[in-house]
C-alpha cells in the first residue's frame, strides 16, 4: 500500500524545502519575483522553485511515480490525466495562499498528497511560519506529531465558524450568504485552504466550503478532515474524487454542521 511509505521522510522533505525556498523569500520578493499566470492569479519564484524541488525529491521516493503540481498544470493542463492512471501520483501545491505570500501577509502553506487509483492515500499540510506539520493516511487517523487530531464535532451548528468561497445558486457570495443566514456563528476566510483544513483538524473551526475542487488545494485536506472524524465530500453529497477539479467541496466537523452549510447554500 502507498500509505506504507515513510511519512516522516516526506514531511522532512517538505519542511526542508519550505525552509530553504519559501521562508527566506517571505517579505523579500523583488518586483521580478511575482507575475500573473492569468488575471488575479499570482505565482512567485518561491512557488516555481519549491515545486521543482519537491518534484525532484518526492518522485525519487517511489520509482515510476508521477507529479501533478499546481504550477506544472498551469503550463500544461494535460498533466491532470495522470490522476486517472494506475501510477502513483504526488499532488503538490508549493505555496498555497500565494496571494497572501506575495503581499507579505501571514497565511500560506505547502500541501502534498499521494494518490493511487484516484484515491487519496496520504496527505501532508505544512505551515512554514508556525512550523506545524499535519499528516494523515487513509484509515490511520490525522496527526500533529504524536498527537492524534480530532475535529470539534460537538459544536452546535449555530455556533460553528469556518471559511466559505464562491457563490450560492442565487449569485450571492457564499461567505455573505452564511453570515446573513443566522444559522452559523460566522465566516472568517484566511485565503489559504491548507491552513483552513489545519484549523478544522485541530478543532478551532468547523467548516470549509470551496467552489472549486482543485486537487492541489483539497486532496490532502479532505483526507485529513475525514481521518480527524469529520465529513468531507462534494457539496452535492458525492464522494470526493481528486480527478474532478471544478465541483464545490465541503468539509465539516459533524454531519449536522455539514448539513447546515449545505442547506444555507441550497436556499440562499
Amino acid at each position: 500500500m502507498l500509505c506504507m511509505i515513510n511519512r516522516d521522510i516526506v514531511a522532512s522533505h517538505i519542511r526542508d524545502t519550505a525552509r530553504a525556498l519559501i521562508l527566506p523569500r517571505f517579505r523579500a520578493l523583488g518586483s521580478g519575483d511575482i507575475r500573473e499566470k492569468k488575471p488575479g492569479d499570482l505565482v512567485t519564484i518561491a512557488d516555481i522553485e519549491t515545486e521543482h524541488e519537491l518534484t525532484r525529491r518526492l518522485s525519487a521516493l517511489i520509482e515510476g511515480s508521477l507529479v501533478v503540481g499546481e504550477e506544472s498544470v498551469a503550463e500544461d493542463a494535460g498533466r491532470l490525466a495522470a490522476l486517472s492512471g494506475d501510477t502513483p501520483v504526488w499532488i503538490i501545491d508549493p505555496v498555497d495562499g500565494t496571494s497572501n505570500f506575495a503581499k507579505g501577509v501571514p497565511g500560506f502553506a505547502c500541501i502534498v498528497a499521494l494518490v493511487r487509483h484516484a484515491v487519496v492515500e496520504v496527505g501532508w499540510i505544512y505551515d512554514p511560519l508556525g512550523d506545524l506539520m499535519i499528516t494523515a493516511a487513509k484509515g490511520e487517523g490525522a496527526w500533529l506529531g504524536t498527537e492524534r487530531l480530532h475535529v470539534a464535532s460537538d459544536v452546535p451548528p449555530e455556533r460553528i465558524t469556518g471559511s466559505a468561497y464562491g457563490r450560492a445558486k442565487s449569485g450571492l457570495r457564499a461567505a455573505k450568504a452564511l453570515n446573513e443566514s443566522g444559522r452559523v456563528r460566522g465566516v472568517h476566510n484566511q485565503g489559504c485552504s491548507g491552513l483552513e483544513y489545519v484549523s478544522m483538524s485541530r478543532g478551532i473551526s468547523q467548516f470549509s466550503l470551496h467552489s472549486r475542487s482543485l486537487p492541489w488545494d483539497h486532496a490532502a485536506g479532505m483526507l485529513i478532515i475525514a481521518e480527524a472524524g469529520g465529513q468531507a465530500s462534494f457539496l452535492d453529497g458525492g464522494v470526493y474524487d481528486p480527478r474532478i477539479i471544478d465541483r464545490s467541496v465541503l468539509a465539516a466537523a459533524s454531519p449536522a454542521a455539514w448539513q447546515t452549510v449545505h442547506d444555507v447554500m441550497e436556499h440562499a
